[in-house]
């Protein structure tokens, strides 16, 4: 048909028309016009069949529910039709899954699969003209009865609201199925809220029976669905919580304490921020299955039941608006924070100093004067919780950490850095400013501590230093074992002001072994070194004294000899080894402990190395100062030792033994009273004894003196102010880049606390996160301060990345403290809730795969039941929206949201009655009613499919 608003057609065009068109007189009339337009789009559909449908352009609407439309026009009304098709063979109502979720609205009112609408096109979409509805289902209904279809027709009519449908079926024999759907939305009749007025109403509906209704017994088959959802968690709160993140005037959350418990008391974050529980609340399904009842007293006797005896259980989380939405922004967690500090080390490249952040008429332009800065109170707060001493504190590595945490070159969690960077995260809103502000003022508590020697809170006064941590961090633990030594030095110091020296150690290759007197069979130590291997401290004291025992350990050695003889330093004898010349047992000394060094100072000795060339090699150079020490020590401990003897004490793979003739056996020998050949035979190894060897060298030049007596190989003095400077002339990108690593680390760190039952999805999720961030966070570990453009970004990616891990772990935490004693369920649940976040993780490509609604629902077992039970405590009087039940089933006082029931009557066919055989694909037995009830007290739907003969 040709538009209005097209020019009038010329001569020839109407000749073209006349001779291509013609009228086909046998539809005499529109209505007979607009019957054969809808018979040929039926016709077309049942040709092309789903499978093709598909394959064009139909509409999927869900899993299991195809649409396809077509336009259609009658008289100056248009009309819209759609054909609903189910894509899945398997969901089919009355096959067992009436109640499924992926049903539509008519499927489940009727028990229909493949159904046509057709409503006109217009604001309401619904017929509200009774006659039109009428005279339109006609009209598709003769329609599919010349295409041989047997798909049922539906026509929506009066107020959208009410859900309202008529509809008509040809099931291909005598019998014609009718439907009609509506709802009460208001003032429910009390008879229809109970199952036993129910039954009676669909009951009254067996027009075609004689019988008296009240009497007869009539079999009804039942089903029912009900659904029960826990309160609202958070519904009876009285006291108002401040917005998650946010405290008083942007200070750390940590120090903040809520007078109301939250659901996160429990786990790791909650100290830093509160988060919202992602579960709202559960949905569970009770569904009894098909039951046949003969009359209104059992399904009294049904509605006082409890949903502990219902056939199957289903429940689904109801999550909340951060998982199922995107938070842009507006969720508060570890993840947000870090995407402030990464702004933050964006706009640290534009200065050199850290003060130039300070004020607000300084530094670079792009930083806000508008930047929160918190009051010195909160920042006064802040530092006495970051310097308090905490007692028993494990530093470290921690069993709670990820294995590849270590990978990220930031600070231990527990450690002081580690706590600064978290406690910066939430100090103002993380600017560049308020950083600048809190890192002067932690140098200057940090300053405090070295002034007042007093210790380092979260920091070891002792160990070795781990390089694999931060820069910042190595400096903070140098500082720790500077003011333990500098302590040791105030305390060992005499009144006089005398030099001190640093406690030595023995050696761990070199500790004292005790050994019988092949003699006396006593222990050859002197009461003065036995105070001296129990004091270390007291090196100063442990001076052999003469004797006329012939222990060489306790007195002068041989002939008289030189008071410069005298022995000094030992810690013991070694075993049974004894000096090569004097044939005295050879003695261990005590040493100085090696030099500890952070990552900048070996970098500085390896360039020193460098630079001196081949005069030493590699290895003794950089090791001098400590080989150097350790030989005085070994001289002072053994006067009469020689080079060689010192070889076979700091390094046996030096010394060349001779297999039947070790020190072993002499010993052995000596206890036995038998002649020894002395010397033993050995030799040096080849690198030893070499013209010209640095380690003779060191030993012709080294003075025999005990540890007590050198000079310390660590100057804590001069160290500990050396890491001062470093912190107190820190550029702004260089604390950023390792304060960014540091966060990122300790945030990771922190969430991997959470205690979830080990769900495996969420344990892979993590791991690929660690190595997410120590491939990205790489970037910050060099010093050549080349961070780009394209580096911030990589970063920001990062904290989206982290963000899907955190709101996930925050899931599994909430589900855990809900199904702990519930494993399986546990795992089925989040499951399935990863399933429907990860789209949104990126995972997927097609955005068409991002699912608003989670719909998805685990069966519950019986002996899961009664922890699902446990969900639905007992509402309150505040709690309840009702003060009078009015519905049954109750779950420990909770009534069903929502009751849905399905009663069904069947019928059997005659044939000698209809005077034909059942048509091919129906059974003897046929569905002849079937009511769907839906609704609540307040609300009832009603849809009604009857099957009759006329």
């Amino acid at each position: 048909m040709a538009s209005t608003s097209k020019m009038p057609s010329t001569s020839e065009d109407d000749l073209e028309e006349e001779f291509e068109h013609f009228d086909d007189f046998t539809l005499a009339s529109s209505w007979e016009r607009f019957i054969s337009e809808i018979e040929a789009v039926c016709r077309k559909w049942l040709a092309d069949g789903t499978k093709n449908l598909l394959k064009k352009d139909a509409i999927c609407l869900n899993i299991s529910e195809g649409l396809y439309k077509a336009d259609l026009k009658y008289e100056m009304k248009s009309y819209c039709m759609e054909y609903y098709f189910g894509t899945v063979n398997d969901v089919v109502p009355g096959k067992g899954n009436d109640w499924s979720c992926v049903l539509h609205d008519l499927q489940l009112f009727f028990g229909v699969n493949e159904f046509l609408v057709i409503a006109p096109q217009s604001a309401s979409g619904v017929v509200l003209d009774g006659p039109e509805a009428s005279k339109l289902l006609s009209a598709v209904a003769i329609a599919l009865s010349n295409c041989s279809s047997l798909w049922p027709a539906f026509v929506p009519v009066h107020d959208p609201s009410r859900k309202a449908y008529i509809g008509i079926q040809n099931m291909g024999t005598l019998f014609t199925r009718r439907f009609e759907a509506d709802r009460i939305g208001s003032q429910v009749p009390v008879k229809l809220m109970h199952l036993e007025g129910l039954y009676e109403l669909f009951v009254s509906k067996f027009a075609f029976s004689t019988e008296d209704l009240s009497t007869h017994l009539f079999e009804v088959s039942f089903k029912m669905k009900l659904t029960y959802c826990t309160l609202p968690y958070d519904e009876d709160d009285d006291v108002q919580e401040p917005e998650a993140g946010s405290t008083e005037s942007g200070g750390s959350p940590k120090s903040n304490h809520h007078n109301k418990s939250q659901w996160d008391d429990d786990c790791p974050w909650s100290e830093w921020y509160s988060s919202e529980d992602p579960v709202r609340g559960f949905e569970l399904i009770a569904v009894w299955s098909e039951k046949a009842f003969e009359s209104s007293l059992d399904m009294a006797e049904l509605e006082n039941a409890s949903p502990l005896e219902a056939d199957d259980w289903l429940i689904s989380p109801c999550l909340s608006e951060t998982l199922t939405e995107d938070s842009d922004g507006k969720r508060i967690g570890f993840a947000s924070q870090l995407r402030l500090l990464v702004d933050a080390l964006e706009m640290s490249m534009e200065a050199k100093f850290i003060e130039d952040f300070v004020s607000e008429h300084s530094g670079p332009e792009t930083v806000k004067s508008s930047a929160v800065i918190p009051p010195p109170t909160v920042l006064d707060r802040v530092l006495k919780d970051l310097f308090h001493e905490v007692e028993g504190l494990q530093l470290g590595f921690s069993d709670g950490d990820h294995k590849d945490s270590r990978t990220i070159k930031g600070a231990p969690l527990e450690s002081l850095f580690g706590q600064f960077c978290l406690h910066a995260l939430w100090f103002g809103d993380c600017n560049i400013r308020a950083i600048a502000i809190f890192w002067i003022e932690f140098v200057r508590e940090v300053r405090w501590c070295w002034e007042e020697s007093q210790p380092v809170p979260r920091m070891p006064s002792n160990c070795v230093i781990d390089l694999s941590t931060c820069l910042i961090n190595q400096k903070l633990h140098m500082l720790s074992i500077c003011i333990n030594k500098k302590r040791q030095q105030e305390q060992e110091s005499p009144k006089g002001g005398e030099q001190s020296f640093f406690p030595a150690h023995v050696k761990e290759e070199t500790q004292v072994k005790r050994c019988l007197s092949p003699h006396d069979g006593k222990t050859q130590t002197s009461s003065g070194e036995r105070e001296s291997l129990s004091r270390p401290d007291g090196l100063k004291d442990s001076v052999g004294h003469i004797s006329n025992s012939g222990h060489s350990d306790t007195v002068k050695l041989g002939d008289a000899k030189p008071s410069s003889c005298i022995r000094r330093g030992s810690a013991g004898v070694v075993g049974s080894m004894m000096l090569l010349e004097s044939q005295q047992n050879m003695h261990a000394p005590f040493t100085q402990e090696p030099p500890v060094m952070t990552e900048d100072m070996h970098e500085e000795r390896l360039q020193a190395v460098e630079a001196l060339g081949d005069s030493f090699s590699f290895s003794a150079q950089l090791e001098k100062d400590i080989l150097s020490s350790d030989m005085s020590a070994f001289k002072a401990a053994n006067p009469d030792a020689v080079f060689e003897d010192f070889i076979r004490w700091h390094s046996p793979r030096d010394w060349e033994n001779n297999d039947n003739m070790d020190s072993g056996g002499s010993h052995d020998n000596a206890i036995k009273g038998l002649t020894v050949e002395w010397p033993p035979r050995g030799k040096l190894s080849e690198r030893m004894s070499e013209f010209g060897n640095s380690w003779r060298k060191i030993w012709n030049e080294a003075p025999p003196l005990p540890a007590s007596e050198q000079k310390p190989l660590l100057d804590p003095n001069r160290e500990g102010e050396k890491v001062l400077h470093y912190l107190e002339t820190l550029r702004p990108c260089q604390l950023l880049e390792q304060m960014v690593c540091t966060a990122f680390r300790a945030a990771a760190d922190t969430l991997n606390r959470t205690t979830f039952g080990g769900l495996k999805q969420l344990t892979t999720k993590i791991g690929q996160l660690n190595l997410t961030m120590a491939a990205t966070l790489r970037c910050l570990q060099t010093s050549n301060l080349s961070i780009d453009t394209e580096d911030i970004q990589d970063l920001k990616r990062l904290c989206e990345i982290f963000e899907h891990v955190e709101k996930l772990i925050t899931l599994a935490a909430s589900l855990y403290t809900k199904f702990m004693n519930a494993p399986r369920l546990l795992e089925s649940i989040f499951n399935d809730c990863y399933n429907f976040y990860a789209p949104r993780m990126g995972t997927v490509s097609t955005a068409s795969e991002v699912k608003k609604d989670f719909e998805k629902k685990q069966k519950v077992g019986r002996r899961e039941r009664e922890i699902v039970a446990s969900m639905f405590t007992t509402p309150t009087a505040n709690q309840s929206w009702r003060k009078v039940l009015s519905l049954g089933n109750l779950l420990n006082g909770h009534e069903p949201t929502l009751r849905e029931i399905i009663f069904t009557k069947h019928g059997h066919l005659s044939e000698n009655y209809y005077g034909g055989h059942a048509p091919r694909g129906y059974q003897h037995e046929l569905e002849t009613y079937r009511m769907y009830i839906s609704g609540t007290s307040n609300d009832l739907s009603v849809a009604l499919a009857v099957a009759s003969c006329d």
